[in-house]
Formats: structure tokens, C-alpha cells, sequence
């Protein structure tokens, strides 16, 4: 019986993953990891991210599901380059799906690639794609309890977005809560309180996130 350790197939993937991020490098392409549980408002976000005019640059995307393409149905109707990776059961996406998916979506004048990645808090953390900058989302409904039970997919993040953010009367939801637990995990990163239905929140987050990407004349 063979046996392969998990730190051999990481490794694996953060070689490719380090190719990946070279290769959009060369062409341009500043690309943006965003991640999170179902129904948390990964899609929503990137549809922020597109109507922010502000942002000059062309974007693609790539959208990552076990199955189906109601996602990327809904970006493609923005008239932008969209690319569906199926999983199949597999509950990530990896460097090698990202590197078969860029070879399918052509990057001549894209200087901004979002992928959604399959919502999940687990597997998704331990995967590097090649990403220049790492969103995770955190939903009010989910509770404030997650990053204590899910640290590692917060620790990666560059900044913590807890979305649905009108919902917070609701729900016993600590947002202080959040912040301290992100200090205990070492991440110094910023969180962003929002809701894409009152808007609140959105303005502060899409100016940070615009400072984050590389000018553009």
C-alpha cells in the first residue's frame, strides 16, 4: 500500500500555484481569490466589485461549483468573460483547475480576474491559486463563532467581509467579536461590515479594495 501525505500534494500546489502567479504577473492580471460558505454573497460581491466603475480595469472571472452554472450565467449576462470549473464532488478549487481554466479563457486585455471559489470554509483554505489577494466572506446568519471554529481559512485572509450586515438585529451577532477573534489569529487585516441590499458598508470596501490594485492610467 502506497501512502501520499497531504503536505506532499499542498506542496504540489503551491509550486504550480507559484507559476500560476508568475504567469499573471507577466500579462498584467491582478487576481483575487474570494472565498466562503454557500449563500454567503460571494456572487453578490463580485457584482459590486464589476458595477464600481471606479476600479479601470477589464475583469474576467472564473466560477468554481460542484455543478451546474447558475453563477456564471449571471456574470456572463454582464457581458464579461466568464469560465465555469465543475468540481464534481471536489469541495476546492487548486492551482492546476486555475492553470487548465486560464488556458481556456483567453487574458489578452483582462487586468482583473475574480474567482469564486467553492463555498466551503474547509478545504478551500489550504489551497493557494496563484491569487494576488484573498477575500473571505462571513455571513450574519452563519454567527460570529466562525473564525474559533474555522481559523485557518481566516488567518489567509487579506481582509474579512461579513456581508448581509442589515441582518445584524436579527441575530445575536458580535461584529467586535469578529475583530478580536481575527487579532487572536494573528491577522492585523481590515473587516468590512456590509449588505449589498442597503448598501451599507459597500463604499468603504470597494475604495480599500481599489487601493489594493495596481494603477491604471
Amino acid at each position: 500500500m502506497k501512502i501520499v501525505a497531504a503536505k506532499k500534494i499542498l506542496k504540489a500546489n503551491d509550486q504550480l500555484a507559484a507559476e500560476n502567479r508568475a504567469l499573471f504577473q507577466r500579462a498584467g492580471v491582478f487576481t483575487v481569490n474570494i472565498l466562503g460558505s454557500p449563500g454567503c454573497g460571494k456572487t453578490t460581491l463580485i457584482e459590486a466589485i464589476l458595477q464600481a466603475g471606479r476600479l479601470r480595469h477589464q475583469p474576467a472571472v472564473i466560477e468554481g461549483d460542484l455543478a451546474g452554472t447558475v453563477d456564471a450565467e449571471r456574470l456572463a449576462a454582464r457581458q464579461i468573460p466568464v469560465l465555469q470549473i465543475n468540481t464534481e464532488g471536489a469541495c476546492h478549487l487548486d492551482a492546476n483547475m486555475i492553470a487548465a481554466a486560464v488556458r481556456e479563457l483567453p487574458l489578452d486585455g483582462v487586468t482583473l480576474l475574480l474567482i469564486e471559489n467553492v463555498g466551503n470554509l474547509v478545504c478551500t483554505a489550504g489551497f493557494d491559486l496563484g491569487e494576488h489577494l484573498r477575500l473571505v466572506l462571513l455571513s450574519v446568519p452563519e454567527g460570529d463563532d466562525k473564525l474559533v471554529k474555522y481559523p485557518t481559512i481566516f488567518q489567509s485572509a487579506d481582509a474579512v467581509i461579513v456581508t448581509k450586515a442589515d441582518l445584524a438585529p436579527h441575530f445575536d451577532f458580535r461584529l467586535d467579536r469578529v475583530r478580536a477573534d481575527l487579532r487572536k489569529l494573528g491577522n492585523e487585516g481590515p473587516v468590512f461590515a456590509v449588505s449589498a441590499r442597503t448598501g451599507e458598508g459597500m463604499d468603504q470596501l470597494l475604495s480599500w479594495f481599489a487601493g489594493r490594485l495596481p494603477d491604471r492610467e
